[in-house]
Order: C-alpha cells, then sequence, then structure tokens
C-alpha cells in the first residue's frame, strides 16, 4: 500500500468514528437534524470521506473493488452542492448505509 494511500485510509477511518460519535446521541432523524453542531459535524465529515477516497490511488481502489468508491464520491457530492435541500431522514439511511458499506 502506498504511503497516499494509507494516510487517506487513516483519514477516512478517522471520519468515520467522529460520524458515530456526532450520531450516537439522537434516537430520531429529527432530533439529529436539529441539533446543527452534530448534524454539520457529520456531514462534514462525510465530505471529508469523499475528499479521502478521490486521493487514493486506482490501483488501491481496483485491488478493493467491493466498495463503490463512485457512490462514497457522488455521496460527498450530494451533501456539499445540496447542503440546503438535504432531508434528514434521507441523510441518517443513507449515511448509515454508506458507513456499513465501508466497513
Amino acid at each position: 500500500m502506498l504511503n497516499k494511500d494509507y494516510q487517506s485510509i487513516m483519514g477516512i477511518l478517522e471520519a468515520i468514528q467522529k460520524i458515530r460519535i456526532c450520531i450516537s446521541p439522537f434516537t430520531s432523524s429529527d432530533e439529529f437534524f436539529a441539533n446543527s453542531i452534530h448534524f454539520d459535524a457529520a456531514m462534514m465529515n462525510f465530505i471529508v470521506i469523499g475528499e479521502m477516497v478521490e486521493r487514493l490511488s486506482d490501483q488501491f481502489k481496483e485491488r478493493h473493488n467491493h466498495i463503490d468508491w463512485y457512490k462514497i464520491k457522488g455521496f460527498r457530492n450530494i451533501i456539499a452542492h445540496n447542503y440546503f435541500g438535504i432531508n434528514s431522514e434521507s441523510m441518517r439511511k443513507k449515511s448509515g448505509k454508506l458507513l456499513i458499506h465501508i466497513f
């Protein structure tokens, strides 16, 4: 594994942990969405994950082609370019699926 790939994967894992911390206190998506500090922090970390995916080498992505890197990057784009149109329930479901998909 290239050093660049290692650093990107470590950045992804750190962002996942931060997202889990941000989401964990809430039992509903509405409650999560209403807390702008936790919601914004979680969304920013999904953007970080998308940016780290972009830095991974093509060889790394090909070796780990069971992960849909395109969808991960696409999720980042949804958040970054449609931030004020984000639906809390949809984001909670998609974020949960994305975290499961990464592992």
